[in-house]
Order: structure tokens, then sequence, then C-alpha cells
């Protein structure tokens, strides 16, 4: 009778015990699948797998990136749910503090986020760029915009911070090119590599040219989207250049349509007087000397055309139907070009 009794006291404390470790296993589970968040937050951090990496390696790089909060807890569940051989390589794109279940679901599942190739014309404003980045789904106009405003990762983007006049501190230094953007990008992400690009692409030679021309960087972007948006060809880029540099040294204004145009926030074919007379920083009818920003980002002709303007008497210049510009000496010879172009 003694022996069945401890037989079953022993068989009731191995039941005690697994029911204990079921309770430990179900508290773990529910902590990995539970605490943090099932979105996380903040900025999109990207995680490579590559081929050979270990539960263990993907688990601690998790954890350093700030993505979960326990690598061994990362390791647990995947040993304990068999997943430790059914991670899939490629870029992920997580935000910090995620739910470790929610992560190892993910790489179970693969790379979720498609390349999308866009092309940013020359000339495109940060607004441009933002209406084009929403139309291929990629990040929502409105933070674009508020992410642009303060945007300056390079120390020659300085001036913008410090003039509160300026719409867009990335103006002018988002270069335009073909992009592959991945999905997953912020777009503070997607402006870094777009600035990163402009860096690249501004040559030394191009900084010494400017330098010896007595041009900041923040100066030289600044004619240079000024070009960009007055010349539809390339022959007329130079020699608009030069036109900007020598009404600048005499003290006029600029009076450049574009400005108006940048200042207005709309696109019109033909300004009105009243449009010349629009209280903006940015209106060169108004305001004399440079803008306080770029009014756009140029591509690479128009910034060497401000480095290498041409060498011509010509103070003004009016376009065409077509856009072809044609240019003046003196105020008599414009006003009776403009006849001449327009019939008026």
């Amino acid at each position: 009778m003694w022996e069945k009794i401890t037989s079953l006291s022993t068989k009731q404390r191995c039941i005690g015990g697994a029911f204990l470790a079921a309770c430990f296993i179900c508290i773990v589970l529910y902590a990995l699948f539970l605490t943090g968040s099932a979105k996380g937050e903040g900025d999109n951090i990207s995680v490579e797998v590559t081929s050979g990496m270990t539960t263990a390696e993907i688990a601690d790089t998790l954890a350093q990136k700030g993505v979960i909060n326990s690598s061994a807890g990362f390791r647990i569940l995947a040993k304990l749910g068999g997943y430790e051989t059914d991670f899939k390589e490629g870029v992920y794109y997580f935000k910090s503090d995620m739910r470790v279940g929610v992560v190892l679901q993910n790489l179970v599942s693969g790379p979720q986020n498609a390349v999308v190739r866009v092309t940013i014309p020359e000339g495109f404003t940060v607004e441009d760029i933002a209406e084009l980045m929403e139309r291929e789904g990629l990040v929502n106009k409105e933070d674009f915009c508020t992410a642009a405003k303060d945007f300056a990762p390079y120390d020659y983007m300085q001036p913008a911070l410090d003039n509160p006049d300026i719409k867009y501190a990335a103006e002018g230094f988002l270069f335009p090119d073909t992009y592959d953007f991945d999905r997953g990008y912020t777009a503070r992400q997607i402006m870094q590599i777009m600035a990163d690009n402009f860096d690249h692409r501004l040559s030394s030679e191009m900084r010494e040219r400017a330098k010896a021309e007595n041009l900041s960087i923040f100066e030289l972007i600044i004619m240079a989207s000024l070009v960009e948006k007055e010349a539809k060809f390339a022959q007329d880029r130079p020699i608009i250049a030069n036109v900007f540099f020598k009404r600048l040294e005499e003290g006029m204004m600029l009076q450049s349509d574009a400005t108006i145009q940048y200042a207005l926030d709309e696109h019109k074919e033909e300004f009105s007087i009243e449009d010349t007379k629009h209280d903006s920083p940015y209106n060169t009818y108004q305001h004399a000397g440079l803008t306080p920003g770029p009014i756009g980002n140029p591509g690479l002709d128009a910034i060497n055309a401000v480095l290498h303007p041409a060498d011509t008497p010509y103070l003004y210049f009016v376009a065409d139907s077509e856009g072809h510009n044609h240019y003046s000496v003196t105020y008599d010879e414009h006003l009776q070009t403009i006849e001449e172009v327009y019939g008026e």
C-alpha cells in the first residue's frame, strides 16, 4: 500500500514539474509574441540576411540594430518553432522594438519590399519629387516635404538651415538621376541616397573651379537651378549663366520668370505684371541678388554652365513659344526683340 502511495506521489510530482515547465514555456512564448509592437517605431532599419548566416548571427544583428530586445528570445522561438533553417536571404526593413514573433514570421516569409525604378528629371523641385514618390507608392508627399525642410547632411547645405526664408533645405541637392528605391525606404533615406549622389557627382575639379570663381557650393547650386529652369536647350545654358553673372555684377535685378513660378508655387506659361509684384524673397523682380536658395534640382550640364559661362555682351533674353531664347545687349533692343517674338 505504501509503495502505491509513493508511486502515485512520484507521478504527481512529474506531472506537476511538466505543468510548471509548460507554464514557463507559455510565459516565454507570450513575452516573445506580445512584447514590443507589431509595427515597431521610428525609421526603417535595414537588415540583410546572407547565405550561411546562423540563427545566432541573425539574432545578434537584430538585437544590435534595436529591432528586437532579446537575441536569446529570438533563438529560443526559432528553435521551438523549427524555423532555424527556414530563413530567406535578402534585405529586410524593420522598425525598432518589434515583437520577436513578428520579425521571425517576416524572415520565414522572405523580403516583401519590391524595388521601384524612378527617374528624376533635371529641374524637378522638392515638391515635384514628392509628388512622383507618392505616385510610385514609395512615400507620402506630405511626409517627403516635411522631411525636406531641414534635411541638410552636408556642410555646404548649412546656409539653408540658417535662413528662415528658405522653403526646403534639401532643395537643389537631390540629384536628378535614375534610382532604384525600395518600398521600405523612408523619405529621409531616399533623400540621403540622392544627396550622396550629388556629393559624388560634384567632382573635386568642379569644387576647385567654384572656389576659383569665388562661388560657394550653395551659391553655385542656386545659380545652376536658375539656369536649369530658364534654359530649355543645351546651347542656352552657358549664355544665360553669363547674362545672370553680368546682371549681378552691374547691380541689376535678375528678373527671372522661373523665380516667380517658384514663389507662386504654380506652373504658368505666362506671367502678368501683377505676378511680378508677388511678395516673396524668391521673386527676383522684387529682390536684388540671388534667391535665398535653389529653385529646383539642377543637373550636371546646368552646374557646368555656371562654372564655365559663355563670354557675351548680353544683358537680356526672352524665350519664344518653343523655348528658344533671344538675346539683347540694351533694354531698347530687348523691347524690340519682345515685339518681334510675341508681336506686341
